[in-house]
């Protein structure tokens, strides 16, 4: 299935692709290499696909099951804070490429077509300083388990050439996490060395970490609410949203009972404000668009 998209994009021509495939793939490796440490290694991944492309930086997220995802990298502050943005508001092109299963190029978010269908974390991503977002899914078989997310600052699409140098980064990510995955559990292929195992370990149980603690506080939303997991993460992020906080800040103000949710029934306002910032969580207006007009972007 093509690639969902919308404005220009610039033309360019480049090497054959099998040598820039090649490119890729040492440039990929030799980050990997000169990590200075195992738990620096996702960060060093997502540092070389944003030297790789013309984008200004990327990051992955991971999917943990319906709506629960976590940051297994981020190349600088701002791709961080863009993916936890759309984890907070559930909603942008990263959670459109998951759900499809398609990359996601939102080429303009200043205007248009992208605007209009994420008005939210398009609003929240200009403040930012984002003018466009690229997500491509990583999986194989066409299941979906995260997404790599490029952004740029200047406003404008992947031309042809980029684009395919993007889907091989994003190969090579997707080759990266299943050999993570194999080196972790000694799976065939993987490796069974203890010392690989254990540096492999401790860097994936850091990224997880948040992860857990969402999946943690939706439980004890559900006990407080009586609602099911999906509206009790929704609540979570409504809370940090409205907070100008992360979901992950959220979840830990809940694990630590420093922070409880009442049906609105009983007076509670699990949306409320919580000594947050008022401009929102991440620099934008708590008060801005936030309609939407369900069209697709083709």
């Amino acid at each position: 299935m093509p690639p969902e998209k919308s404005g220009p994009s610039a033309g360019g021509g480049g090497p054959p692709d099998a040598e820039v495939r090649l490119r890729v793939d040492e440039a990929l490796a030799a980050a990997a290499r000169g990590a200075d440490e195992p738990r620096a290694v996702p960060g060093a991944l997502c540092a070389a696909c944003a030297r790789l492309l013309p984008v200004t930086g990327s990051s992955v997220s991971i999917s943990g099951g319906k709506g629960v995802r976590m940051t297994w990298c981020a190349s600088d502050r701002v791709a961080a804070r863009l993916a936890e943005l759309q984890y907070t508001v559930g909603d942008g092109p990263c959670q459109t490429a998951l759900d499809r299963g398609v990359p996601v190029l939102a080429c303009d978010l200043t205007q248009g077509p992208d605007l209009r269908r994420w008005p939210i974390f398009a609003h929240e991503a200009v403040g930012l300083g984002v003018r466009a977002v690229f997500s491509l899914p990583l999986g194989v078989s066409g299941a979906a388990v995260g997404t790599l997310d490029l952004y740029s600052e200047q406003a404008g699409g992947l031309a042809e050439p980029d684009l395919r140098v993007a889907l091989w980064v994003r190969d090579a990510v997707t080759l990266a996490l299943m050999n993570l995955q194999a080196a972790r559990y000694g799976t065939p292929g993987g490796g069974t060395d203890a010392d690989t195992e254990g540096e492999v370990a401790s860097w994936v149980a850091a990224s997880e970490a948040g992860h857990t603690e969402v999946y943690q506080a939706v439980g004890m939303v559900m006990v407080q609410l009586d609602v099911d997991p999906e509206q009790a993460l929704d609540r979570l992020r409504a809370r940090a949203y409205a907070d100008g906080r992360t979901v992950s800040q959220v979840a830990r103000e809940v694990l630590t009972r420093r922070l409880s949710f009442r049906p609105e029934t009983d007076g509670g306002d699990p949306a409320g404000p919580y000594g947050g910032d008022p401009a929102g969580p991440y620099g934008g207006d708590p008060q801005g668009p936030r309609g939407e007009d369900g069209r697709d972007v083709r």
